[in-house]
């Protein structure tokens, strides 16, 4: 979806990286480096998000911090359409829809930390949570979002984590 309206996979990558969760923050060697790509295409791209307003720039020591503008105008509807454009709407309305007994849902691994993988790593806490079931769930939802998905299913969880559905972290 957002691939045909942002030509530029750089920064396409970079949404994914600050909306996905507003807690992300990169600089600009690290970021490179985690994206596998030239520190001129970054700076170019975090340059470009930051003179629009959509990313904060914080000094910290020798290098420059980047993350969310949570008070742009637009945050919520770009983290929004991010979070839609990986699935993560699809995946949490399709188990609320069809298991009851679901407490919380956490998106944690890679996609928490806002790295674009292809597998979103999504815990489940509840009781009596029907593991056939779930499997089932995920090849349905693979199909739809065009990404793996690998559901842990719990009745107690503690680990940090991006909270999608549920009560507080």
């Amino acid at each position: 979806m957002l691939e045909s309206l942002i030509t530029s996979k750089t920064r396409l990558r970079l949404l994914v990286k600050f909306f996905i969760n507003a807690a992300n923050h990169g600089h600009l060697r690290g970021l490179a480096e985690e994206f596998s790509e030239s520190t001129n295409a970054i700076r170019k791209e975090l340059n470009n998000l930051s003179e629009a307003g959509y990313l904060e720039k914080e000094a910290v020591r020798n290098t420059i911090s980047y993350r969310a503008n949570t008070n742009h105008p637009l945050f919520s509807l770009l983290q929004s359409v991010v979070r839609r454009t990986i699935g993560l709407d699809t995946i949490v309305a399709t188990i609320l829809e069809r298991m009851g007994e679901v407490k919380k849902v956490y998106l944690i691994g890679d996609y928490a930390e806002g790295r674009d993988t292809g597998t979103i790593e999504v815990v489940l806490v509840g009781q009596s949570l029907n593991e056939d079931y779930v499997e089932q769930l995920a090849y349905k939802i693979e199909e739809e979002i065009k990404r793996k998905v690998k559901f842990i299913l719990t009745d107690d969880f503690d680990k940090k984590g991006l909270l999608l559905f549920g009560g507080s972290n």
